[in-house]
């Protein structure tokens, strides 16, 4: 059977779940609980633990003394019993919770009609505004998918005023509930403590990168999360081994290519993960990762290495053109090695940064996390 099939069998099993069975479990539990304000949910189904996105406000609700409840599991790690399971368990906590917290698509929170007491949070986890999302395009949401499955948000947040118009309409949000209150996960970047523990570990981790300019190439994939692949890693590869020992380099690849490419995943991968690399990154090379947005904080020096962006325009698309940020952008290896060689990503001003900065993230300036609970 191929992967295509497997993931449209997927998608109608998920439709009968969200749209027959949790509703029922939801009901059901209704019947038998109280909302609890002191109760709240943090939950994911693309990660065994809890998402570098929804950590910040874990740790902040934690310390604050609340019962908090962790439902976050990969859905591609278990079997369909075990899922089910999970969403059933779920939604009999959902019934009676005072919040719940996401970041990313979450189709039990929006299965059925829930109480108004209930909160539901939206932490998006990518900044910035690019690759076109949600029902905008059908590597999201197939367009044969029926249910909503951005239902039941009271509160979106994102990381600049320009990306407020292209969240309500490619989630179907209705208007006011989502906010430019920064994004939670940015606010440690603001943080010299934070930034200069990381540089440390970086350089007890990797020692040969001292004095050298740190690359770092973390792509985001093409194709959906049944098929993945990245395009550009043998290229990439293959330039720097033609370069001098002037540059480091570091892989960091998108979690949903792990399985097609393992060998990238070791333990300074755990002990350092992609967002700890910003503070010692000269260089980032991506393609379109919100990482980009994440690293702009920095006002440092990018490479856009899009070989594939031509057919990314025509099936998924983009709601700005990468050739407008300050940027060099290369489509193919000779011209990602020009740009390094010649080191055309200087070619920009720290008012391009400031400005690239001001409208996708300007939202995010190390508060993201009063700003949120104060709209909560």
């Amino acid at each position: 059977m191929s992967k295509g099939i497997k993931f449209r069998i997927k998608q109608y099993i998920k439709m009968f779940i969200q749209n027959k069975y949790l509703p029922a479990v939801y009901r059901k539990a209704v019947k038998k609980t109280k909302v609890d304000k002191n109760t709240v949910i943090f939950a994911d189904m693309h990660s065994d633990t809890i998402p570098y996105s929804m950590q910040a406000v874990y740790d902040r609700v934690k310390a604050d003394g609340k019962n908090v409840l962790l439902y976050c599991r990969d859905m591609n790690r278990m079997s369909y019993g075990e899922l089910v399971r999970y969403m059933k368990s779920f939604m009999k906590d959902y019934a009676a919770a005072g919040y719940v917290y996401i970041c990313s698509y979450f189709l039990p929170v929006s299965s059925c009609e829930k109480r108004k007491e209930t909160k539901v949070i939206q932490l998006w986890h990518s900044g910035g505004l690019l690759k076109k999302m949600g029902y905008d395009t059908v590597d999201d949401i197939p367009k044969y998918y029926k249910g909503n499955v951005t239902g039941n948000y009271d509160l979106v947040t994102v990381s600049s005023e320009v990306c407020i118009p292209v969240w309500e309409k490619a989630l179907h949000l209705p208007k006011g509930i989502t906010k430019a209150t920064g994004l939670a996960r940015t606010d440690i970047y603001f943080d010299d403590d934070w930034n200069a523990d990381k540089r440390q570990l970086f350089y007890e981790l990797y020692p040969g990168a001292k004095g050298k300019r740190v690359v770092l190439y973390a792509p985001s994939f093409t194709g959906n999360a049944a098929n993945p692949r990245c395009d550009g890693l043998k290229m990439v590869r293959k330039v720097f081994e033609g370069l001098d020992d002037r540059y480091f380099l570091i892989i960091r690849l998108h979690p949903n290519l792990k399985k097609k490419y393992p060998k990238y995943w070791n333990q300074k991968t755990t002990e350092l993960p992609t967002e700890a690399l910003l503070p010692v990154t000269s260089v980032l090379i991506t393609d379109y990762s919100s990482i980009l947005f994440d690293y702009c904080l920095y006002r440092k020096p990018f490479i856009l290495f899009c070989p594939d962006i031509d057919e990314y325009k025509k099936t998924r698309g983009f709601y700005v053109d990468p050739s407008e940020f300050p940027a060099p952008l290369a489509k193919t290896q000779s011209e990602l090695e020009t740009a390094l060689r010649e080191r055309t990503y200087f070619d920009y001003s720290e008012q391009d940064y400031e400005q690239f900065y001001e409208k996708y993230m300007g939202s995010c300036t190390g508060n993201s996390i009063e700003k949120i609970l104060s709209a909560v």
